[in-house]
């Protein structure tokens, strides 16, 4: 029920998934009215054996605290949604709501697994790799955690790298300490013992610092940073593509010429869309938590919001919880060993 659209694009875009996906089985937590008249208006026919509509009587409005949603809201689509992972209904939870308050209830409800301290919101973000085709980058916490001890961007470190190694098939993830400088003595304090603990340790590939240039030149598979640092990078980057759109837009219908050239360089302007559309990579996941939980943009579109499902999908079937739990504690064993 959350989101900029809400059922207009989370149910169409559910259909989407399912005709894609044939194993996969989907269960519609909001107003049941409301999502039984969205699914009316779909002129295509699915399988009605594999969506199940799930009333809940409330919702999370955008602009709603995440104390006032966790306590009051018991009934909303969030909450509900979240209960039914935990009651192992649910394999996973999406969503496109209010960001804090599906982090606090999914806390709340799902709680943490062993040897985690916080939660960390994950996201992909392309990255160049070559001339045929765009890699991604797994970049956390991206602001769920606005102040960070060393041991909190370690513990993000590992998740990160279980997620890259589980989902994008990278045997061994380049893990990257967010910096303002690659010489080891810059950063703040956290940074430096993240950097103690990841170097002491096996348990992932740490390639040393990266700064901010670094982010988009595929130097690295994971960058790890406080909530803060992430969430300020992630909005520059998106301010400045809004920023660089709007000027090509705007010099390639200045007058008669340039709109022409604009004409002759469609195709290479839609190569460059197609490569770098943000919905192939929407849908960030909340780690750390005994259970799946995907957030979604809350303006992604259609595809965007398929993107979403996609990715919890992909995290059930590699058990992304389950491996970072196990890595965790094959790390504290180590720990209590020395």
């Amino acid at each position: 029920m959350g989101g900029d659209y809400g059922p207009s694009v989370v149910v169409p875009a559910a259909l989407d998934a399912l005709e894609s996906h044939p194993k996969l089985s989907l269960i519609l937590v909001g107003d049941e009215t409301m999502l039984s008249q969205q699914l009316a208006r779909e002129s295509r026919s699915y399988d009605a054996a594999r969506v199940s509509l799930h009333h809940a009587s409330e919702q999370v409005k955008m602009d709603e605290s995440p104390a006032a949603a966790l306590r009051f809201k018991k009934d909303s689509s969030m909450r509900v949604a979240i209960n039914l992972v935990k009651t192992k209904e649910a394999h996973a939870c999406v969503s496109a709501g209010n960001t804090g308050a599906l982090m606090a209830i999914a806390r709340f409800v799902l709680k943490m697994l062993p040897g985690i301290d916080r939660p960390a919101i994950v996201y992909s973000l392309p990255v160049n790799v070559g001339q045929e085709k765009m890699g991604r980058v797994r970049m956390l916490d991206l602001g769920a955690n606005v102040d960070c001890q060393g041991e909190h961007l370690f513990q993000f470190a590992v998740m990160g790298s279980v997620l890259a190694g589980a989902i994008d098939n990278i045997p061994n993830p380049r893990v990257g300490l967010l910096n303002i400088g690659s010489e080891a003595i810059k950063g703040s304090e956290a940074v430096k013992e993240a950097a103690r603990l990841l170097s002491e340790t096996p348990i992932t590939n740490y390639i040393g610092f990266i700064e901010g240039t670094d982010i988009y030149q595929g130097k690295a598979d994971v960058v790890v940073c406080d909530g803060f640092v992430g969430n300020v990078a992630l909005k520059s980057s998106e301010g400045v593509a809004k920023m660089l759109i709007d000027v090509i837009r705007r010099e390639f219908t200045r007058n008669f010429y340039t709109k022409l050239v604009a004409l002759i360089a469609m195709p290479i302007l839609n190569a460059i869309r197609s490569r770098c559309d943000p919905s192939q990579y929407n849908g960030a996941s909340l780690l750390g938590l005994n259970g799946i939980v995907i957030k979604s943009h809350g303006n992604a579109q259609r595809k965007g919001f398929k993107q979403a499902i996609i990715e919890a999908m992909l995290e059930v079937e590699k058990n992304i919880p389950e491996k970072i739990g196990s890595e965790v504690q094959a790390y504290l064993g180590e720990s209590k060993a020395v």
